[in-house]
């Protein structure tokens, strides 16, 4: 969409998950807004796909966000990627709102972490 990775990357907001051969599995962008962990997003290789990857690096953004004492993860996906909206109710996220914005018609997600 319109992140600014090189920022991102900079402030230690990115993280990824290799294999024992340095080959990129999948990465993870988030950072604390206010009481809020933002996921910004994650992505995971084909070659790395229904392996549980995205779960794990989802859990490990909730696990910092739970060490730093902030009280729920938000995040934001386009309406027109539908795996993502049955997969993240599965975590336990709750659709909380739909618009357009930036030209993309974007689901809001929250969950709770307390």
């Amino acid at each position: 969409m319109l992140a600014d990775y090189g920022s991102h990357i900079a402030a230690g907001h990115v993280y990824v998950l290799t294999t024992e051969n340095d080959e990129l599995q999948g990465f993870i962008v988030f950072f604390a807004v206010h009481q809020q962990m933002f996921l910004e997003n994650v992505a995971v290789s084909d070659s790395g796909r229904g392996q549980g990857i995205g779960k794990s690096l989802i859990q490990f953004c909730e696990t910092q966000a739970v060490r730093l004492g902030l009280i729920s993860v938000h995040l934001y996906t386009n309406a027109k990627m539908t795996e993502n909206l049955s997969i993240y109710p599965r975590l336990g996220y709750i659709e909380v709102s739909r618009h357009s914005e930036d030209g993309f018609d974007r689901v809001y997600f929250e969950k709770s972490l307390g």
